[in-house]
């Protein structure tokens, strides 16, 4: 998961909120380019006004500071996915091939398991073709 940086997540948060810089700004007493500047990256909010921001943005001071959000839960399903996917194309290719050779397996029995083996691979593959797009 790649982690955003304060500045991109006090930006994402306001702009969820529907909030210009202005607005957050007036909430904050600060002023506009203050606002501006931790968006970018420039400078940081106060740590007197940390506890302030993370209420008007409706978070965790944690969540804030961290600038991670709570749907770790999303990516760490979609990580645990991505291994079955991968773990169950092993164990299919490893099971067909094995059985294969101790002729303890039908060649049709052996055709199907490393067919459930590629239909995994390419469900892992599709997926993370549309994650990195």
């Amino acid at each position: 998961m790649k982690m955003r940086s304060i500045g991109e997540t006090i930006a994402s948060l306001r702009k969820e909120k529907g909030m210009t810089q202005n607005e957050l700004a007036e909430k904050m007493n600060v002023t506009d380019k203050a606002v501006s500047k931790w968006e970018r990256d420039l400078s940081c909010p106060d740590v007197n006004t940390i506890s302030k921001l993370a209420d008007i943005l409706e978070v965790s001071v944690e969540e804030l500071l961290k600038a991670k959000k709570k749907d770790n839960l999303e990516m760490k399903t979609k990580d645990l996915m991505n291994l079955i996917f991968k773990a169950v194309a092993l164990a299919m290719g490893i099971a067909a091939v094995t059985l294969n050779i101790l002729n303890q397996i039908a060649v049709k029995s052996s055709i199907i398991m490393l067919g459930i083996g590629i239909i995994c691979i390419s469900i892992y593959l599709l997926t993370n073709k549309e994650n990195k797009n």
